[in-house]
Parts: structure tokens; sequence; C-alpha cells
């Protein structure tokens, strides 16, 4: 009844963060204000990144069941009041609530099975998580889609009323766990530090190069709000007497290996998902659907491959595990460093199914090496690292891969490969994209754009190669389990 509970929960998280998206033209045609479309997404993960961590170590000081429940008061919270925007300003202030809540949804959740089951039960049952992921990444916009199409966009948000309720009746009535009675030491002055730091960083990479130019005053002091903050925090972690991230735990090599490794599969992720339509479309000419389908297949094969892991893992131990994934996802970049537009979408599916295979393999194995290397007392924070390494993977992700890609473009424009020179610009991509299957730009300027995104689009797919490489390595790098701390 308990993973029941915990299943509901986290599908009604995470699929929070893809239906939206096909409810996003009612959405902004009801309520204005497109300038704040991407915020209406960057809200959401934003806040989820940042209180991760802080709700992990909470759960360590006070017990999982408080925490996950305030998590689900404070998502359905924020589910009901965005239902009820009346502007784009109050459904992105609405969002930033839901990802409050969601931060504590996901890593307690997986927290628990931690608690709950062995080492061996927890290969398997992580593996049904991590299908959870994959399915509602699938079936998200489909259900937004149905939901808009018979309904009111308001209902994707309130769907999760009964979902969040039985998930809540489930930990309430079926939870039972033991924590120690003693007086608590919050270390308030580190989460507020973590919160600026971190804060300033991803409004960065969510901002920089798109809404603020790298060199523009907002982006400077947010950078120095982030160096200043960082500082402050380490300092701050070093002193306290329950510090809330303890600078220790990354000292266990499998918590600082596994996690550099989840950092860099994360911006695999997100880099496929950013650009990988935009090749299908842009240089290959192909429809929204064929680029669906690329992507759909990665999350096809990411839930099968964290099914399997379960049974591997039994069977050859964790490192064996997480090198098979390392493997995978190091096979599927190649499929992309050689991608070009003969090989046509079936390639780009390929490459897309074996990294999924490579995610479900490798993450599932990080996070089982995490949990079982720490005890009780530290789990919580140390679930919650992963999933927070996991989030700022994907922005880190968005901004260094998007830098790239606009930087080759804007080198391709002014350099001899374009011989229309200024007829030629970055909004020529947007009249490309958005050309509903016959493209307004006139067949040489279509030729000269499809050229200069295939090149900017290659040097992308060599990022997601070198960070392949370092993923694979993080894998090989991986401690060998010698013995079980639960």
């Amino acid at each position: 009844m308990v993973l029941a509970a915990l299943v509901l929960a986290m599908f009604m998280s995470a699929i929070e963060m893809t239906i939206i998206s096909t409810a996003m033209p009612s959405i902004v045609g009801e309520l204005g204000g497109f300038s704040l479309y991407s915020w209406v997404f960057s809200a959401f993960t934003l806040m989820q990144a940042v209180t991760t961590p802080i709700y992990g170590k909470l759960s360590d000081l006070f017990g999982r069941k408080p925490i996950f429940m305030i998590g689900i008061v404070i998502f359905l919270s924020g589910s009901i009041l965005c239902g009820f925007s009346t502007s784009m300003f109050m459904l992105v202030i609405f969002r930033v609530i839901q990802g409050f809540g969601a931060g504590a949804v996901q890593p307690i959740a997986m927290t628990i099975i931690g608690d709950m089951y062995t080492v061996e039960e927890r290969a398997k049952v992580q593996g049904y998580f991590s299908s959870v992921f994959g399915i509602s990444s699938v079936i998200g916009p489909l259900v937004g889609g149905i939901i808009v199409h018979y309904s009111h966009w308001s209902w994707i948000f309130w769907m999760n009323v009964p979902l969040g309720l039985l998930a809540a009746a489930g930990a309430i009535f079926f939870l039972h766990e033991g924590v120690e009675k003693k007086k608590r030491s919050i270390d308030y002055a580190g989460s507020g530090l973590f919160f600026v730091s971190i804060t300033s960083l991803m409004v960065v990479l969510i901002q920089g190069g798109g809404a603020w130019r790298w060199t523009s005053p907002q982006i400077l002091a947010l950078l120095l709000a982030f160096v200043l903050g960082a500082a402050l925090f380490l300092k701050q972690e070093g002193r306290a007497s329950e510090p809330m991230m303890p600078l220790h735990i990354w000292r266990n090599r499998f918590i600082a290996i596994g996690n550099t490794a989840t950092l860099t599969s994360g911006a695999i992720v997100i880099g496929l998902s950013s650009f990988l339509p935009t090749y299908i479309q842009g240089v290959m000419g192909g429809s929204a659907f064929i680029a669906g389908f690329t992507l759909t297949v990665m999350t096809v094969g990411w839930p099968i491959a964290a099914w399997l892991a379960g049974f591997t893992i039994i069977k050859i131990g964790i490192r064996p595990t997480a090198v098979i994934g390392g493997i995978a996802i190091f096979i599927g970049s190649l499929f992309f460093v050689t991608l070009d537009p003969s090989k046509g979408p079936m390639w780009a599916g390929a490459g897309s199914f074996i990294i999924g295979i490579g995610m479900g393999f490798s993450n599932s194995a990080f996070l089982i090496s995490i949990q079982n290397s720490v005890p009780w007392q530290m789990r919580g924070v140390a679930t919650a690292s992963n999933m927070f390494m996991r989030l700022l993977g994907s922005s880190v992700g968005a901004a260094l891969l998007g830098g790239v890609l606009n930087l080759r473009f804007k080198r391709f424009i002014s350099s001899n490969e374009n011989p229309l020179g200024d007829v030629i610009s970055m909004n020529s991509i947007n009249q490309v994209l958005n050309s509903s299957g016959s493209h307004p730009l006139p067949a040489e300027q279509l030729h000269i754009v499809q050229r200069g995104l295939t090149i900017s689009l290659h040097q992308v797919y060599w990022g997601v190669f070198v960070l392949a490489v370092i993923t694979l390595i993080g894998t090989l790098m991986l401690p060998k389990i010698e013995s079980k701390t639960d």
C-alpha cells in the first residue's frame, strides 16, 4: 500500500513537467503574456531543484513521512491555485508553489524506497519508479491534449487533487517509521544561502544568452550573487552542527562519482530533447510527429532498461550494471555524431533508444549505490543530492549546448560558408521551424539555413559525445561494493 501511494505521488509530480506542454497554446490564448511562456516551465523546475536537497536533509532530521506529507500539501495547493490563474504572471507564481512541493515529493519517495527494501528488492522497485518517469513523459503531452480538447486547461492541474489525496492517505495510514526523538538543530543559514546561490545560478542558465546577454548587468549581478552565496554556504556548512548538506558526503566515492555522472547524463537527455526535434524538422524536413517519435523511443528504452537493471544488479552487481549503461550511452552518442540528413529519422531514433537503454541501467545503479553507501540518517540528503544533480545537469546542459548551437550558427552566418551574407540571420531558423509544412524562405536561403543548422547541430552532438564519454568514465570509476550499509 505504501508503494502504491509512492507511485501515485511520483506519477503526479513527474507528469506535471510534460502534461502542460500541449496545453500552453490554449493557456496563452486565454491568459496572454507570451513573454512569460518559458517561465511557466522554468519556474517549476527551478524551485524543485533548489528545494530538493533542503527537503532531503529535513527528512533525515524529522523523518520521511512528515516531510513527504508537507510536500504533497504544498504541491496540491499550488495545483489548485494554478487552475484559478487569471494571468500568466499568476500562473508562473503558482507554478513556483507547485515546484516547491515537488521538491519534496520525488526525492522523499525515492528515499522511502531506500528505507523499506533491501538492496536486492530495491533494485527491482527503483526500476518500477524509473518506469513511472518514462511513462509520464510519453503520456503527459497526450493527456494534456485530451484534457484541453474536451475540457478546460485548468483540469491539467486539478487532476492532481484526487491523485495527491490518495497518495497522502496511503502514507498516513500505512507508512510507519521510527524516528529518534531529540532536539533538532535546523541549518537555516545554510538553507538560505544554498537557496540564493543556486537560484541565482539557475536563472543565469535559463535567461543567459536568450532574454539577457551573457555580459548584461543582470547576468553579472546574478553570477556575483552565486559566487558569494556559494562561498558563504561552504563556510557555513563547515561549522554548522546539523549542516543542510554535510560536505563530507562528497568524500564518499559512490556519491561523488555517481552524482557527477548523473549530472552529465542529465545534460545528455536535455540536449537530445531540446535539439533533436530541430534537426528532424529543420534539417531533414520531417514533421513534428516524426520528431516526437525519435524522442519517444528514448522514453520507451529507459523504463525497459530500468526494469531489467533490477535483475542485473542482483545477478552481476551494481558496478557492472552501471558500466552496461555507460557503454550504451556511449554507443548511442555515436549515432548522433555520425548523423546526417541522408541517414533519416530512423538513425536518430535508434540512437535515442540506445541512450534510453543506457539511462535506465546507469541511473538505477547510481541511485542504488548511493543509497547503499550511507546509513539511514544520511540517506535522505544523499538521495536528494542525486536528484538535484540530475536537475542541475538539465539546466547546465540546456545552457551549454544551446550556447554551442548559437555560437556556431552565428559563426556560420559571418563566414564564407554563407554566400548570402546578411540575408541569413538567427531569425531564419524560426522561419524554417515555424513553416507548418511549407517553407516561406526561398529555396536558396532554405538550403543555406539547413546547411548552417547541420553544421551547428553537429557541434552540439559532439558536445553530447563528450558528455557520454564522461558518463562512461564515471561508471568505470564507480567503486566495487564490498559490504552493505542498511
